[in-house]
């Protein structure tokens, strides 16, 4: 079965940095390789909000959350089928749950992720 799981999250003070990781299983490489990947995170009483995305193939293109753009750097390996959130200069209001979330089918717009994280806890404090 399909499973994507996140590590990496913790507490951590401002001003500080962490790295997430999303390890996935069950997709195949023809299947990962070209589909978009993201990572989304919900704080406390929030809606869930895109945080960063990246789409498969050579291109790689990114999209990042205003509030993220030159703090939070998403990446993944295709080899290992991993996904990555460098997170640096991180404040108090990127206190959230973050989720990884992997797309399997091409050609949706907007993209629609099939597969979702039990999210990983991130804690800034002041």
């Amino acid at each position: 079965q399909v499973r994507l799981v996140e590590s990496g999250g913790g507490l951590v003070q401002a001003g500080g940095s962490l790295r997430l990781t999303c390890r996935t299983s069950g997709i195949i490489t023809s299947v990962f390789n070209p589909n978009t990947v993201a990572w989304y995170r919900q704080a406390p009483g929030k809606q869930r909000e895109l945080v960063a995305s990246m789409t498969g193939g050579p291109s790689r293109s990114t999209n990042y959350a205003d509030s993220v753009k030159g703090r939070f750097t998403i990446s993944r390996d295709n080899a290992r089928k991993a996904v990555y959130l460098q997170m640096n200069s991180l404040k108090p209001e990127d206190t959230a749950v973050y989720y990884c979330a992997a797309a399997t089918k091409l050609g949706y717009s907007p993209i629609q992720y099939d597969y979702w994280g039990q999210g990983t806890q991130v804690t800034v404090s002041s």
